[in-house]
């Protein structure tokens, strides 16, 4: 009889570093109730299914913006350009909920969550799913409003900075911190 013994757990530091590997886009999830708007920047955004056109975001557990999307059961989701690194870095922040809004160009989507002008595309979402994974939230949200953007290069995240593509062929990185 063989028994296997569990894996072990790897620190954590080095599996933020194998992780700042995995280039991705960039975008800010918000959401709005009775006590104003909310958002956050997240990397981790992904398709779940074309039918229902579907969406996952994964949420830190103890951010501010987690008991809006619950309360409002609603969330919005703008792809950022990579002129927007700033935005990106505003709601990546520890500050209020309201500041991060000041002077910031947005609309509303029909569920009335906030989308930053300027983005990609956007989309707003009815929350389907909340699932609890460790020190995060991971949220299914239907897409109930989609809309299009100016056409120009995203902002891209990689080892643990910015870059962009321009769409031509040609993607700048931020370099090796190694």
């Amino acid at each position: 009889m063989t028994t296997d013994s569990p894996p072990s757990v790897p620190d954590p530091a080095r599996f933020r570093a194998l992780m700042a590997r995995w280039a991705t886009g960039v975008s800010v999830v918000t959401a709005r109730d009775a006590d104003g708007d909310a958002g956050l920047t997240v990397n981790a955004f992904l398709s779940v299914s074309l039918a229902p056109p579907s969406v996952l975001v994964s949420l830190s557990a103890d951010a501010d913006t987690v008991p809006v999307v619950e309360r409002s059961g609603h969330f919005g989701l703008s792809v950022l350009a990579a002129d927007q690194q700033e935005v990106s870095e505003r709601f990546a922040r520890t500050l209020p909920r309201a500041e991060k809004f000041v002077g910031l160009a947005l609309h509303r989507g029909p569920a009335g969550s906030p989308l930053l002008d300027g983005a990609l595309a956007a989309l707003e979402c009815r929350v389907a799913r909340r699932i609890a994974a460790f020190d995060h939230v991971l949220v299914v949200g239907e897409v109930g409003y989609l809309e299009f953007g100016p056409d120009r290069p995203p902002l891209l995240f990689f080892r643990s900075g910015y870059g962009t593509a321009d769409g031509a062929g040609t993607i700048r990185l931020p370099p090796s911190r190694a």
